[in-house]
């Protein structure tokens, strides 16, 4: 692997990443519609073995990636005199790293975990309202109103972001102008949500909450 070729081969590598990242997203949009859908429960839980596999490739990737950019490091570091073979480097690198990997590396992939606790909110949504509706219409929509209204600005949520963290959802706008606006004064935000004990509320904690906006817009239709 000769060096001038580095830098072009690992901005290849990271743009790869990207289209691993769109692929999970078009799988997890394709998983809601399924459930929303009421399809059958084996067609869903493929969407999740195909998650799966898009976060074995993230994570084979990812080891490549780190296995070139630690071995130039070390090389560059030791400044030999002798050309190294990049490519045994790397590879040796590659090796230790891929010996550490687990079953549960896939599971913890960011868009997995995102996956799995939405398509469970999705569920919980569709299966659950549909039996609340069975006993009695009001509650049901009582108990969904509830759970449409932003904490912030108590009014029905049109972008709800979910905290990470605490598990609480605003309405997207409202919790970051929350969150510049305690930012510019250097202090932190405290979760808006009655009774919450979350004190350092972060914009790289809130991710769209896409099954309580689906049923938000189903509802309104």
């Amino acid at each position: 692997i000769p060096f001038n070729t580095i830098d072009p081969a690992l901005s290849v590598l990271k743009n790869s990443q990207s289209y691993i990242s769109s692929g999970m997203d078009i799988a997890t949009k394709i998983a809601f519609d399924l459930v929303e859908s009421f399809n059958d429960e084996e067609d869903v839980n493929s969407m999740e073995k195909v998650m799966l596999e898009y976060a074995a490739m993230d994570r084979e990737l990812n080891n490549y990636i780190r296995a070139l950019e630690e071995t130039v490091n070390q090389v560059k570091r030791e400044k030999s005199e002798n050309i190294p073979d990049l490519e045994n480097l790397v590879q040796e690198k590659l090796t230790a790293i891929e010996s550490k990997n687990s079953d549960s590396d896939l599971q913890r992939n960011e868009k997995y975990m995102y996956f799995m606790d939405q398509l469970k909110e999705m569920k919980k949504q569709y299966n659950g309202n549909e039996t609340i509706e069975q006993i009695d219409e009001d509650i049901a929509v009582t108990r969904s109103q509830m759970n449409f209204i932003c904490p912030i600005t108590q009014m029905e949520m049109r972008r709800p972001v979910r905290n990470k963290v605490c598990g609480h959802v605003y309405e997207e706008e409202a919790i970051l102008e929350i969150i510049q606006s305690r930012k510019q004064k250097k202090k932190k935000v405290r979760c808006p949500k009655m009774g919450c004990s979350h004190v350092d509320v972060k914009g790289s904690d809130l991710v769209p909450d896409e099954a309580l906006k689906r049923v938000i817009d189903s509802q309104n239709k």
